[in-house]
């Protein structure tokens, strides 16, 4: 039988390989939160007098103001596209850009949801930064660090990690688009954190926190999908067989 020419959908990755993924990276995590990198790195930027780019031009316009309302925009037209699908969108099905969508809404709340909680203060507040908060890990729960909070983890970097879910969502039917979805998420995440790095507004770890809270909410939502399918389906081949139609004198 010949090869079709539409490239063949994959199964989704196994829950032990997501899994190693996942707790290989929060190893990796917890390695940098504890060998204390984030001020070291900090301080190639920044210093008494602070941070030299936080009002750069195309740090504050471009990769910050500009890239915010770029992923909204991008957002709303994957919401869209739920029921309006166009390009990519048309190659997946309804519960696949549905997953999609919800993946990064879920994500973008989740890092919402914690920033707000947060009492830790972004870099430029420090008073080794020329601010007047007192340096206090994020896990140091409780403790008022002197300035305003609100800085853990990473809001700005969700702005491109919160479209990691995209990847389980694609990889059934577009494999090839999954991976390239995934690199570019990953790479948005990076640069949009880094830009806020060298401006001090964020440490290294609260970027890298983002992206793996990204990551593992798309893939905790890929596994809600995957039972709402399972389950979707089971409902299905409960239900009687739709009777044949009366034939005609």
């Amino acid at each position: 039988m010949p090869h079709s020419s539409l490239h063949p959908a994959l199964p989704p990755s196994s829950p032990r390989t997501n899994l190693a993924w996942t707790i290989g990276t929060l190893m990796c995590l917890l390695a940098w939160d504890a060998l204390g990198q984030d001020r070291a790195l900090a301080h190639a930027f920044g210093s008494g007098n602070g941070f030299p780019l936080r009002e750069q031009w195309f740090f504050v316009q471009v990769l910050h103001e500009g890239a915010r309302r770029t992923a909204w925009l991008f957002l709303l037209l994957l919401t869209l596209g739920v029921w309006w699908p166009m390009g990519l969108l048309r190659r997946i099905d309804l519960g696949e850009r549905l997953q999609l969508a919800v993946s990064a809404l879920v994500a973008l709340f989740v890092v919402s949801s914690l920033k707000s909680l947060s009492a830790t203060s972004c870099p430029w507040d420090l008073a080794e930064f020329g601010g007047v908060a007192r340096y206090a890990s994020h896990w140091a729960l409780g403790i008022v660090d002197g300035g305003g909070g609100r800085c853990f983890p990473a809001g700005h970097a969700s702005a491109g990690f919160a479209f990691l879910g995209g990847y389980f969502a694609l990889r059934r039917r577009q494999p090839r688009a999954a991976r390239l979805w995934l690199a570019a998420s990953l790479a948005a995440g990076l640069i949009l954190g880094g830009a806020q790095q060298v401006r001090g507004a964020h440490f290294m770890s609260h970027t890298l926190w983002t992206g793996w809270l990204c990551w593992t909410t798309g893939w905790l939502c890929d596994l809600a999908a995957g039972l709402l399918r399972q389950r979707f389906a089971f409902v299905d081949s409960q239900l009687p067989p739709d009777p044949p139609p009366h034939a005609t004198t």
